[in-house]
């Protein structure tokens, strides 16, 4: 008798293909392009109306969450526009995807207005009086309210309410 052990890492499967590595871009563009096509089949646009809100920044520093980055002492907004991260790849591949369309798609897009809003995250400030520890992951990617969210809020009313005129 002859064992047969495999080891499975990050296989993907579209259709009948199977792919053994997928990198990231392509990967993302196909997710993007499966979400199209089932919205421009799906979709009756005569009942329905498709919001797609865009990415939002995360303000790290010195890494991700998990490898040392961090968002420390943020207190302010950026005020000043030469101070923002370059505009994200996916926001390209999504426009992009999005204007190849059948099915009209009301795009909200919050990318650049969260870069300003580097402040904006609960950091390590999401329990009072608490400090910096080495080791410690901060939340650069999530939002306080009042304020962020809340502008996402405002931006899919006055959507809702000029789609509807």
């Amino acid at each position: 008798m002859v064992a047969m052990y495999v080891f499975c890492s990050n296989f993907f499967q579209e259709g009948n293909h199977v792919y053994d590595k997928l990198e990231v871009v392509q990967a993302y563009t196909k997710a993007l392009r499966t979400w199209a096509q089932w919205v421009d089949t799906n979709v009756n646009p005569s009942r329905t109306r498709v919001f797609f809100r865009g990415y939002s920044a995360s303000h790290f520093k010195g890494g991700q969450w998990n490898s040392g980055g961090n968002c420390n002492g943020e207190t302010q907004p950026i005020t000043n526009e030469t101070y923002l991260s370059p505009y994200p790849w996916m926001m390209s591949i999504l426009e992009n995807v999005i204007s190849e369309m059948k099915i009209p798609v009301l795009y909200l897009n919050i990318t650049k207005m969260t870069d300003y809003r580097k402040d904006g995250h609960p950091s390590i400030y999401r329990i009072a009086g608490n400090q910096r520890n080495p080791g410690m992951y901060q939340d650069c990617s999530h939002w306080c309210l009042p304020g962020v969210p809340d502008s996402w809020n405002e931006l899919l009313y006055a959507t809702l309410l000029m789609s509807h005129q």
